[in-house]
């Protein structure tokens, strides 16, 4: 659990592909200006971990919320759910579908406007021109991107890779810059425009969020960014799949 600004904490879980290699996942807890506190995504936190997050929220009981914001991330909902049961729960549309009898409160969150319930911590983003929900479930492209507002700290799943090599290597060797998802092209929406209503929510995002100093994301880092990187760094991914984004608009127009 690591302290990232004066009210957001990052903690770092473990996500082995096929049993072996482990990519990391993590949830985001965030202090709100009464004092209590949000949980953002869950995940398997050691006991250390979960020690510290329990000694800060006082047993648990000041989170008052969890919210879940990548369609495919489920395994940790329940068990998350059960260390901070009071709280308000919030997921997507596919989280309720996934577990139907958890309290899910309001609407799926890839549906909230300006004006969500956690609108004083928290400015989101969902990604346009992709399917939230694809077919293939092995394509976790889009999630809602949570953005801090008091210390600008994106927490992110899958939508903006960091890459980082495994184990006893990731101190020895650098960590990528902000990558798109390497399944895109599976997501896109096959419909004219698509491409690049995906390409305009990219530049927006890097123009209205270009002070954000850290992102977090899931797989597999936190990535520290100098003033001006987080819009640098969108705009070279965004360069980087200009083929994928021709493709798509030379099939569908």
């Amino acid at each position: 659990m690591k302290k990232l600004a004066e009210m957001f904490w990052n903690i770092r879980g473990v996500y082995r592909v096929a049993g072996v290699l482990d990519i990391g996942t993590h949830m985001s807890l965030v202090k709100r200006g009464n004092g209590r506190f949000v949980l953002v995504d869950g995940c398997d936190p050691d006991a250390e971990q979960r020690d510290a997050m329990l000694a800060l929220t006082g047993g648990g009981e000041l989170v008052d919320a969890v919210v879940h914001v990548h369609p495919f991330h489920t395994l940790h909902v329940e068990a998350t759910q059960r260390l901070f049961p009071d709280a308000t729960l919030f997921g997507t549309a596919r989280h309720r579908e996934k577990a139907p009898t958890m309290p899910w409160s309001g609407a799926p969150v890839e549906e909230w406007g300006d004006d969500h319930p956690l609108a004083d911590v928290f400015d989101l983003s969902v990604p346009d021109g992709v399917q939230f929900v694809t077919r293939d479930e092995r394509v976790h492209v889009a999630s809602v991107l949570v953005r801090h507002r008091q210390s600008r700290i994106v927490h992110v799943d899958d939508t903006l890779n960091v890459m980082a090599a495994p184990g006893i290597l990731r101190p020895l060797l650098p960590q990528s810059s902000l990558r798109m998802h390497p399944m895109l092209s599976r997501a896109l929406t096959p419909v004219a425009g698509a491409a690049d209503a995906y390409a305009a929510w990219a530049r927006g995002l890097a123009a209205r969020w270009a002070d954000t100093p850290t992102v977090c994301a899931a797989h597999s880092a936190v990535r520290d960014l100098p003033p001006g990187g987080f819009t640098r760094e969108m705009e070279a991914a965004l360069d980087k799949v200009a083929g994928t984004l021709k493709r798509h608009r030379e099939r569908y127009g």
